[in-house]
């Protein structure tokens, strides 16, 4: 964080923790959609993938799994692989939280891990030093506990664009969440097998948003799963 961002920071601290406040009372709150959060699909070599995170990860702002992340991201694997598939997020969910809930699990086996996190550690004031560690415990975790050898770490969304905040409480999760992006971008790099996927403006569109003003709509679950996809199948074409 810049001088000038923490001293703009500190001088509106009363005004964000107010509209911070009101926004939990009055937000409206979305549902996690129906469906099945595990199954097989597909024909070809088998690929055991684990979708974890956060309420983006399970697909608030859509109607049915089918029409979130997990659902969309399965039909798009089905052509290429044998698709044993399981969906572990939770709305509210922080790096921290899924630590725990993992280190809680059953043993389990997968080849690639797609993560959605971020956002909770932004509004909760998770400092970044924090959150970069944590990232890094998730990927060891991720590799020890499940033996996955692909991780695809999804960025945080563009914040500042978010409907449901109002200013200055846009700019400033915006500004974090850019900066949230830049240390997830290193750690993904510092680390084999992991790569970082920017949920960038393109794909981000406001006007595919759900509802609430927060969350993706079904279009934007649907571009954020070819692209997940797009990352899956060719790590697997070019891996020894």
């Amino acid at each position: 964080m810049s001088l000038r961002h923490a001293l703009a920071t500190l001088a509106l601290g009363p005004v964000l923790l107010a509209q911070g406040k009101r926004l939990r009372r009055t937000a409206p709150t979305l549902p996690e959609p129906a469906g099945e959060r595990e199954g097989i699909i597909g024909d070809g070599p088998t690929l055991r993938l684990l979708i974890l995170g956060d309420s983006a990860a399970a697909g608030v702002g859509a109607d049915t799994q089918e029409a979130a992340l997990a659902g969309q991201l399965a039909v798009a694997l089905a052509p290429t692989f044998r698709l044993h598939w399981k969906l572990l997020a939770f709305t509210g969910a922080t790096t921290r939280d899924i630590l725990r809930r993992l280190t809680s699990e059953p043993p389990a086996a997968y080849d690639v891990v797609v993560t959605s996190l971020g956002v909770n550690d932004v509004t909760g004031r998770r400092a970044l030093d924090t959150w970069r560690r944590q990232q890094l415990e998730l990927i060891d975790l991720l590799r020890a506990r499940l033996g996955a050898t692909h991780i695809v770490l999804s960025g945080l969304p563009p914040m500042h664009r978010f409907p449901a905040l109002p200013q200055p409480l846009r700019w400033y999760v915006g500004s974090r969440a850019r900066d949230f992006n830049r240390v997830l971008a290193e750690v993904a790099a510092s680390r084999p097998g992991c790569e970082f996927l920017a949920l960038g403006h393109e794909m981000m569109d406001v006007s595919a948003m759900a509802s609430d003003g927060f969350h993706p709509g079904p279009p934007i679950y649907a571009l954020w799963a070819r692209e997940a996809a797009r990352r899956i199948e060719t790590y697997n074409k070019e891996k020894p």
